[in-house]
C-alpha cells in the first residue's frame, strides 16, 4: 500500500493541518516508508509461532529478575489536605453528582 499526494492532502484536511508543498512531500515519503516496513513485517511467515503474553516468556526456563523499584510509599498521606477544597467528601471519599441514570 502506498499513498499519493491527494491522499496526503485529504489526511491533512481531516487533521486540520495546513501543509506546505515541501512538508507534504516529506510526509508522503515518511508515511510510504512506514507502509514499506509494515509490508516487510507482514511478509514474515509466523505460522506455528505461539503468541507470547510477555516478552520474558521467550526465555523459557531462564530465571529473569526484573529490576523494579521497591514498592514503598515515598510521600506521606495527605488525603485530608487534598480534600479540603472538595465541595463534598464523605468518609475520605470525594462525592460527585450522579451523571448516568
Amino acid at each position: 500500500m502506498s499513498l499519493n499526494d491527494l491522499d496526503i492532502s485529504r489526511i491533512a484536511n481531516l487533521a486540520r493541518l495546513e501543509l506546505q508543498p515541501d512538508e507534504q512531500a516529506r510526509m508522503l515519503s515518511k508515511i510510504n516508508d512506514f507502509f514499506t516496513i509494515v509490508e516487510q513485517i507482514r511478509a514474515v511467515d509466523t505460522s506455528g509461532v505461539v503468541p507470547m503474553a510477555h516478552p520474558v516468556d521467550a526465555m523459557q526456563g531462564a530465571r529473569i529478575e526484573l529490576r523494579l523499584r521497591p514498592d514503598v510509599a515515598s510521600e506521606p498521606n495527605q488525603r485530608e489536605a487534598n480534600q479540603r477544597s472538595a465541595p463534598a467528601v464523605e468518609r475520605g471519599l470525594f462525592l460527585v453528582p450522579k451523571v448516568i441514570e
